[in-house]
């Protein structure tokens, strides 16, 4: 990967469905049979929570290859704080070039805007194998729990990074994820008659 062959830049309204489907691209059939997260960045774009500041892409060639974004929430302390934390994805590589390095210098540019904007602190779900060279670590090593997850349950999917040093000293509490995430099935499938057609598959390693 030459470092002279792409460009961040700001999500604009033109992009809009180029992103859609790079990112449909991206994770059809990889953690379920077809995908949703096309259809979750459409929704979030217009909640409250959504940062426009950190809604990127990553472009070569005059074609997106990549995407990431940031949403507001909160972890609700168990001493009764509200703590104001970031969210982060999908990010995503358009499949021809991941695992070539790209992921991780959006991933990595992502995160400095994101602390020169002043955030404390980023928690979401990701494969520590990747996100741990980005710094990340289990959100247990911080005293953070994830939402409903029954006590004991494999929580190594739960990731935090500090963008603040020390911005988490001294605080336990709950992760609440927001509420734009979560999507209905059908709409999401409505939503899918806008693009080709791509075949559901059920594979090995799904999630779900």
């Amino acid at each position: 990967m030459n470092t002279n062959d792409y460009i961040i830049r700001l999500e604009r309204k033109e992009d809009y469905r180029e992103v859609e489907n790079l990112i449909r691209e991206s994770f059809w059939n990889v953690y379920r049979p077809g995908c949703s997260e096309h259809y979750v960045i459409h929704v979030l774009r217009d909640d409250p929570a959504f940062i426009k500041e950190l809604d990127f892409v990553m472009e070569q060639d005059g074609r997106l290859i990549g995407q990431n974004m940031f949403m507001k929430t909160i972890i609700e302390a168990d001493d009764g704080r509200i703590i104001p934390i970031l969210t982060m994805g999908p990010i995503g590589i358009i499949p021809d070039l991941k695992r070539k390095g790209y992921g991780k210098k959006l991933l990595d540019y992502s995160l400095e805007k994101a602390t020169a904007l002043g955030y404390g602190a980023v928690l979401f779900e990701g494969n520590i194998g990747f996100y741990g060279k980005s710094g990340f670590d289990y959100s247990r090593n911080f005293g953070i729990r994830y939402h409903d997850l029954p006590e004991g349950a494999d929580d190594s999917f739960f990731l935090c990074k500090e963008l603040i040093q020390g911005y988490l000293d001294g605080i336990t509490g709950v992760y609440q994820t927001p509420m734009g995430y979560y999507v209905d099935d059908l709409e999401v499938d409505k939503f899918d008659l806008n693009f080709p057609h791509k075949e559901k598959l059920k594979l090995p390693g799904q999630l779900f």
